[in-house]
């Protein structure tokens, strides 16, 4: 087996406390740049199910940011999140849309329209 073709290169941010997601936010708007956000919880198995597909579609689309952000690590910054997994989409560092659930075809498409 080749090693080169099993290990790839994962384009993911982790938000790993509510200033580390409020420093993200933040980068988000002052750069303009565009990104998503995959907001999740570890007890979540739907959560669980769709974060492979996230991480291999970092490396699909390399202009877009991908962000996981863990509803019980960020509490304070994700307390309007009501469903997980919830993914926002920001174009020129704002937010554009929102999708609720799982889906990678949907997911995909969803990232294609928005890079």
């Amino acid at each position: 087996m080749d090693i080169t073709k099993a290990t790839k290169q994962i384009n993911l941010i982790n938000a790993s406390s509510d200033e580390n997601l409020t420093n993200i936010f933040h980068q988000i708007r002052t750069s303009k740049s565009s990104a998503v956000i995959n907001f999740g919880a570890s007890w979540c198995r739907v959560c669980a199910e769709i974060l492979p597909s996230f991480n291999q579609l970092s490396n699909k689309f390399p202009k877009l940011s991908f962000v996981y952000a863990d509803i019980d690590e960020c509490p304070e910054t994700t307390q309007h999140i009501r469903y997980t997994p919830t993914f926002h989409f920001y174009r020129d560092g704002e937010r554009v849309d929102a999708m609720f659930g799982t889906g990678q075809e949907r997911l995909h498409d969803r990232l294609w329209l928005h890079s």
